[in-house]
C-alpha cells in the first residue's frame, strides 16, 4: 500500500469493530435483523478501504462487483468516500466523478451519501469541490443534497450524545447555493442513523424521533422512511406500527421510503424487505413508486419551497395522497 494510502487510511477509516452496534454503545439486542442492519457500516467500511488502498479505480470497481447485491450500494458509499477524500488530498482531482459515472452509476444515490461522509471527515473548506459537477439525467445532480443528508447520518452515528442527545444544530453552509435548507438535508441523514443506532426497534426509534424540536421531526421520519426500507430490519408487524407511530407524519415516513426503492430499482436490485416496506408506507409497489419519483422529478428550485431536491419530495409527498392504493 502506498505509504500516503497508508496514512488517509489510519486517519480516516475506521475499524470494523468501531462501526459495529456494541462498538459505537449502541443499545441493540443482537438477533437476525440487527445484525443485517450492522453489515451495513461494515460494508461501507470494507468499500472505503479498497478505494482508499487500490491504485486504480477499475481494481476498486472489480472488488465491489463481487459484493453481495444487498449491500454493494453500501460498499459504493464507502469507496466515493475513499475517492472523494483522495481528491481532496492528492493531485487527481476525477477520481470521484470517474466512478459516478462509472461503475458507480446504478448507485448514485448512495454515492452521493458516500460524498457527505468524506464531507464529515474534511474541513468545511475542501468541500467546495468534492461534488462532481454533474449535469446528466440519469446522475440525478438535485439529489446532490443526499451529501448533506450522509454528513448528518456520519455526525449522528458517530457523535451520538452531541446530535441525538443533545439534538445540536449544525452551522449552515452553502450547499447548492441555499444554505437555508442545510438543517433540513441534515435532520433528514439523523433520521436514517436513529433507524441503525436504534437496531430498527419501532418504539425506540419513534421515541428518538419525538425527543426532538417538533419542527424537526418531519425530516426525521423521512429519513427513517428511508432507512427502514431500503436497510430493512424490521417484520411486517413493525412496518405496520412504524407508519402508525408516524400518525400525521405518515406521509413523510413514506416519502423516503420511496427515495429508498427509487434508489434500489434505479441499481437493479429491490429486495423483498424494501417491496414489503415501501408497499406498508405507501400501499405501493417499487416499480410504482419509481415510475412516481421520476415523475416529480424536479431540476430547479421554487420559492417558497426550497430547492429542486425539496420540490421533489413535496411533489412525492402530493403525489401519494392521491395515488390509487
Amino acid at each position: 500500500m502506498p505509504a500516503l494510502g497508508a496514512l488517509r487510511r489510519l486517519i480516516l477509516a475506521p475499524s470494523l469493530d468501531d462501526v459495529s452496534f456494541a462498538g459505537r454503545g449502541f443499545p441493540v439486542e443482537p438477533n437476525e435483523r440487527t445484525r443485517q442492519l450492522e453489515a451495513v457500516p461494515q460494508a461501507v467500511v470494507a468499500g472505503f478501504e479498497w478505494g482508499i488502498e487500490d491504485k486504480d479505480l477499475a481494481t476498486t470497481e472489480r472488488r465491489l462487483a463481487l459484493v453481495d447485491p444487498l449491500n454493494r450500494g453500501f460498499a459504493y458509499e464507502g469507496a466515493t468516500m475513499a475517492c472523494a477524500v483522495r481528491d481532496a488530498m492528492g493531485p487527481n482531482r476525477h477520481r470521484t466523478r470517474d466512478l459516478l459515472r462509472g461503475g458507480g452509476r446504478p448507485h448514485i444515490f448512495l454515492n452521493y451519501i458516500g460524498i457527505g461522509f468524506a464531507m464529515a471527515k474534511l474541513p468545511r473548506p475542501l468541500w467546495g469541490k468534492l461534488a462532481p459537477d454533474l449535469t446528466e439525467p440519469d446522475l440525478y445532480p438535485a439529489m446532490s443534497w443526499l451529501c448533506v443528508d450522509g454528513y448528518g447520518f456520519d455526525r449522528a452515528y458517530f457523535d451520538t450524545g452531541t446530535w441525538v442527545a443533545g439534538q445540536r444544530l449544525d452551522t449552515p453552509y452553502d450547499w447548492d447555493g441555499d444554505p437555508s435548507y442545510w438543517q433540513r438535508a441534515f435532520d433528514q441523514g439523523v433520521g436514517r442513523a436513529l433507524w441503525f443506532i436504534h437496531g430498527g426497534h419501532v418504539g425506540n426509534v419513534s421515541a428518538a424521533v419525538r425527543a426532538f424540536a417538533v419542527d424537526r421531526q418531519a425530516d426525521l421520519w423521512s429519513g427513517v422512511g428511508l432507512a427502514a426500507t431500503f436497510a430493512g430490519g424490521s417484520s411486517a408487524a413493525d412496518l405496520s406500527a412504524l407508519r402508525g407511530e408516524a400518525a400525521e407524519l405518515a406521509g413523510h415516513l413514506a416519502q423516503g421510503a420511496v427515495f429508498a426503492a427509487k434508489a434500489r430499482h434505479h441499481a437493479g436490485f429491490v429486495p423483498e424487505h424494501s417491496s414489503a416496506a415501501v408497499h406498508a408506507f405507501t400501499g405501493l409497489s417499487a416499480d410504482a413508486v419509481a415510475r412516481l419519483a421520476d415523475d416529480c422529478a424536479a431540476t430547479a428550485p421554487v420559492k417558497g419551497v426550497g430547492p429542486a431536491y425539496e420540490v421533489w419530495r413535496r411533489g412525492v409527498r402530493t403525489r401519494l395522497t392521491t395515488a390509487v392504493v
